[in-house]
């Protein structure tokens, strides 16, 4: 049965992604231009992204009032119930900037420092992915219900479809382009989606053997690394790490440590 408490924060979280989902696709301008950037010019923030934390802060806040908060644009409290969420209202601005499906809002609760309730709202995809912590990965999609999700069997690795990202300052982005370069020849192919949340996901429903990047920050990968763990994913940073800002790797258990391998010998986590 589920706690009580991780029922509440999933509720919450599912109401607040589909409200700030529906605002993002079906408010967004024809003229929508970017508010600021952040780690460089072409690290864009819109408009929607500071209205739709605004709207998920209000809707968390008018539920639990004590909870703390973790947001990509600017939401930072510490709380008093020892419940923080940590939010990407909008991940993917890029891709939803230039009118691009592929983009995300990424909502996840933790307690005691541990993920236990992860929600990712995709709107062009009509899919809402969850995940309780011990309880499984579920999708909701607009056209086929409720379906648990399992990530696939292992490929061997010269088979495994792999997704990753890359960074908006150029020295980082130019590393990471030398990593792929050299990764490319020994797996079938590599994805980039433009999110971090929706590739996190992919992995859960089997739409990608693995997935890598760094540069992560929390609010990227919270909530999809709860769901890629709970549909049988393995997750972490370099050997022995969490996923964290160095270095992300998710992917299905036989594909993970190769992977993960890999990239350490190539230094896809150095600054």
């Amino acid at each position: 049965m589920t706690d009580p408490l991780y029922a509440e924060l999933l509720r919450i979280a599912q109401e607040a992604a589909r409200r700030a989902g529906d605002l993002l696709r079906d408010g967004r301008p024809a003229d929508l231009a970017v508010a600021k950037t952040k780690s460089s010019p072409i690290d864009v923030v819109t408009e929607m992204d500071i209205a739709a934390e605004k709207l998920i802060t209000d809707l968390i806040s008018g539920h639990r009032p004590d909870d703390g908060f973790l947001g990509e644009e600017g939401a930072s409290t510490e709380g008093t119930s020892g419940v923080r969420w940590v939010i990407d209202p909008l991940d993917g601005t890029v891709n939803y900037l230039y009118g691009l499906p592929t983009w995300a809002v990424s909502i996840a609760a933790e307690q005691a420092g541990e993920t236990v309730v992860g929600v990712v709202a995709a709107p062009m995809r009509g899919e809402m992915y969850h995940a309780v912590r011990g309880g499984g990965a579920r999708a909701t999609g607009a056209w086929d219900g409720e379906r648990e999700l399992a990530c696939r069997p292992a490929p061997p690795l010269e088979q495994a479809l792999v997704s990753t990202g890359f960074n908006y300052v150029t020295d980082v982005k130019r590393h990471q382009a030398e990593v792929a370069h050299r990764l490319i020849p020994l797996l079938r192919d590599i994805r980039r989606s433009g999110s971090a949340a929706v590739d996190l996901c992919d992995v859960a429903a089997g739409r990608l053997d693995g997935y890598y990047e760094r540069g992560l920050h929390p609010w990227d990968l919270a909530a999809g690394d709860l769901i890629a763990r709970e549909a049988g994913a393995m997750t972490g940073g370099r050997p022995g790490e969490r996923p964290n800002h160095a270095l992300t790797v998710a992917a299905t258990p036989g594909v993970f440590e190769p992977l993960q391998q890999l990239l350490e010998d190539f230094g896809a986590w150095h600054d």
